[in-house]
């Protein structure tokens, strides 16, 4: 079961050059390219808890390699492998730590914005259109509810704050920050790709409402898909058969936690409060539930 894994909270790969820590994965600079490690770190409300979420590294690294090789028709992404032994000497020493978790990765020039489509008004998208009848600047029809399907896919851009949360933006502060002649193809590709793998996701009794990708250019100066790509983390999963406009359905990542923190009084500040192990193995489940429903 996904609750008797090793929990990896941190790695310290001797022989290796590390490059730094985000809130989830360790990256090692490996030359040409990058070794990103998926850890079991868990963060909510921008704050990293001293639990882990066993499995949580696996299955964010199995499911982006899924899409990455399931949506390379569509666009170029930056995956290598993620089969420790082909890394190299110097990584294959530590696959014990790193087996089914890291990728090896091509190094790429960042878009600094998160490119963000939606296909379903919740979240920061909800009270967004409940304040102004837009999301990012793009209008909607009046008398949507909660969860609501939208009409079509909207790009809903954002920064990417080192620290705290990302901030919406619209497509004109996007393309001030690209550059013009990036942005459309940001956003066209986004839309496509989200398309490509809610119809993927619908088959299988997947609803995929929202998402949030990467991208940077190549050594080649091509645009590229690159970070993790549609897994729980990044994008927001509803079973189909629990779905329905006007509340918000469960969704297939940390929202037991989330809710848990919510009636727990936390004011949501560090020190992070204990998490309980149930909270911990319902979640650890619901992250495996949606790479079995979404591969299998």
């Amino acid at each position: 079961m996904v609750t008797k894994e090793t929990v990896i909270l941190e790695t310290s790969l001797e022989g290796l050059k590390f490059l730094g820590r985000g809130k989830v994965r360790d990256l090692y600079d490996l030359g040409e390219h990058l070794l990103v490690v998926a850890t079991d770190r868990l963060s909510a409300f921008d704050v990293v808890f001293r639990e882990g979420i066993p499995g949580k590294g696996r299955v964010l690294t199995q499911l982006s390699k899924f899409w990455f090789e399931r949506l390379q028709s569509v666009v170029p992404n930056h995956l290598v492998t993620t089969d420790v032994d082909a890394m190299g000497p110097a990584v294959k020493r530590h696959a014990g730590d790193l087996r089914d978790r890291t990728m090896l990765v091509r190094k790429c020039t960042v878009f600094p914005v998160e490119c963000v489509v939606r296909g379903y008004l919740i979240g920061s998208g909800w009270k967004d259109y409940q304040a102004t009848g837009a999301v990012c600047g793009v209008a909607l029809p009046k008398g949507l509810r909660m969860a609501d399907r939208l009409p079509f896919p909207i790009f809903t851009p954002a920064t990417k704050a080192q620290t705290g949360h990302d901030e919406n933006i619209d497509f004109a502060q996007m393309s001030s920050i690209t550059g013009a002649e990036a942005a459309a193809p940001l956003r066209d590709l986004s839309v496509q790709v989200f398309e490509t793998a809610s119809a993927y996701a619908r088959d299988r009794g997947i609803i995929l409402a929202d998402t949030k990708f990467e991208f940077g250019r190549d050594a080649a100066g091509n645009i590229t898909l690159i970070d993790e790509v549609l897994t729980p983390d990044s994008s927001r999963y509803w079973p189909a058969e629990e779905w329905g406009p006007g509340s918000s359905p469960p969704s297939f990542d940390k929202q037991i936690v989330r809710d848990w923190l919510e009636r727990s009084g936390w004011n949501k500040e560090p020190p992070p409060p204990t998490l309980p192990r149930d909270v911990v193995e319902r979640t650890a489940a619901r992250y495996q539930e949606i790479l079995d429903r979404l591969t299998r």
